[in-house]
């Protein structure tokens, strides 16, 4: 376990490495994230000290409830369960870290999957007392498989899972090695890529931030884990990819020789880099431009690079508006069909033929559900036939836009390849594509 761990120090970039790591943590209810993220917290001293005075005066003699540094809402402390996803931040000496709470009740999978959809890395947490260790195949918790899957197929780079509650079970180095076993025989069957095992106690504060004085475990303490994970790093090679997010004019300021207030289109950089001279196709349009100006907080730069919002001046003036995507000439083919992977987080089945708005980018188009082609099962990760898929499960389907869309394979691109479904009546959230 070490040699891995110093494997992933030496391989990542120092730049990745100082960039602020992004992380959830997931699972199924009562596994113990919220008492984890505390946990962290605490060892780490990020919590302020009325904070800290609060909860020793709520605790009154008995051991602080670390819980409550997350669950901020009401409902969450009087259930005793996570609903919203609770964003804290900390740093060591070594790294700055942003924590997004998930929550493990299905009915609140879909902030699980809003949280990680942004990560770098998630902390799956298996709770051992729930498992039953003494079988020869433990059985992993539904949650737990079905939060693997998610941050699998959301492309979360680093997947850890957290053996919680080792203190409350007999003899912790044989569960420990038993559930760990369990553990990667899934990975292995779902194709997930595991970062690290790593065994805690969240409550007691073992191995999360010290390492684990015990002869059965010689590898790192799960914040050591944490440290050593790369950020995620966009694509800056290769073809722009721009959606269009704002468009302004600079008051008081007239192009020079035409006579017009130049137009500024503002957009978060999904992958390659721009600068003046460029030339860029604007899309759905299919028009193009050379760009005669780029700019970043303000200012005229030389060029910006994905991961940067920038604003681009393009050298004549085109139809251009919010949801518009801006690209290099002939890199992306809108299309009005495309297959997906659908993860359905609503109430209401999705069936085929019902009519959805989808988001693509920062542009809302009215689209429908052609064809089921399968769902997952997630405890034997089959794939079965299927008319409709329920509240959290996951299929494969056909879509057909109203209005062509470029998008591009998810495991190319995050934003170009990610989709939210929106139920028109409701207009509640419903689900998240990912295009295939």
């Amino acid at each position: 376990m070490n040699a891995v761990l110093n494997n992933l120090v030496h391989e990542q970039d120092v730049d990745t490495h100082h960039r602020a790591l992004r992380f959830l943590t997931a699972g199924s209810v009562d596994d113990g994230k919220s008492t984890l993220i505390g946990r962290l917290l605490y060892d780490s001293r990020a919590i302020l000290a009325d904070q800290l005075d609060t909860l020793e005066k709520r605790a009154a003699g008995e051991p602080i409830d670390l819980s409550l540094l997350t669950d901020g809402l009401e409902a969450e402390r009087e259930q005793g369960i996570t609903i919203d996803v609770a964003y804290r931040y900390f740093a060591t000496k070594t790294r700055k870290f942003i924590i997004a709470d998930a929550p493990g009740h299905e009915q609140y999978t879909r902030n699980m999957v809003t949280a990680a959809a942004g990560s770098d890395a998630a902390v799956v947490l298996v709770d051992i007392t729930k498992l039953d260790t003494s079988v020869e195949e433990v059985v992993l918790l539904p949650q737990t498989r079905r939060h693997s899957l998610l941050a699998h197929l959301l492309r979360v780079p680093s997947i850890v899972f957290a053996v919680n509650k080792l203190d409350a079970v007999a003899l912790p180095g044989p569960a420990f090695e038993a559930v760990s076993k369990a553990l990667r025989a899934f990975a292995q069957q779902a194709g997930i890529e595991v970062t690290a095992i790593v065994p805690v106690s969240a409550l007691r504060g073992d191995n999360v931030t010290q390492p684990l004085d015990a002869d059965w475990y010689n590898g790192p303490s799960l914040l050591q884990v944490l440290e050593s994970l790369p950020s995620v790093q966009e694509k800056v090679e290769g073809q722009v990819l721009i959606p269009v997010q704002y468009v302004a004019r600079d008051a008081g300021e007239q192009g020079e020789g035409t006579g017009h207030q130049p137009r500024v289109l503002w957009g978060r950089i999904a992958h390659g880099q721009i600068k003046a001279g460029d030339e860029v196709q604007i899309l759905p349009s299919g028009q193009t431009a050379l760009v005669a100006e780029v700019r970043r907080a303000g200012e005229t730069v030389a060029h910006c690079v994905a991961g940067e919002s920038a604003g681009v001046v393009l050298d004549r003036q085109l139809d251009v508006s919010r949801g518009d995507w801006i690209v290099t000439p002939g890199s992306a083919t809108p299309t009005q069909s495309f297959e997906a992977t659908l993860a359905w987080l609503d109430t209401e089945p999705a069936v085929p033929g019902r009519k959805y708005w989808l988001r693509h980018g920062n542009r809302w188009v009215q689209a429908r559900i052609s064809a089921i082609e399968h769902r997952l099962d997630i405890h034997s990760l089959q794939e079965q036939a299927a008319e409709s898929l329920n509240v959290n499960e996951i299929g494969h389907v056909r879509i057909e836009v109203q209005t062509a869309l470029p998008v591009e394979p998810y495991t190319a691109n995050r934003v170009g390849g990610s989709l939210i479904v929106v139920d028109p009546t409701s207009n509640r959230t419903s689900g998240a594509l990912l295009v295939r």
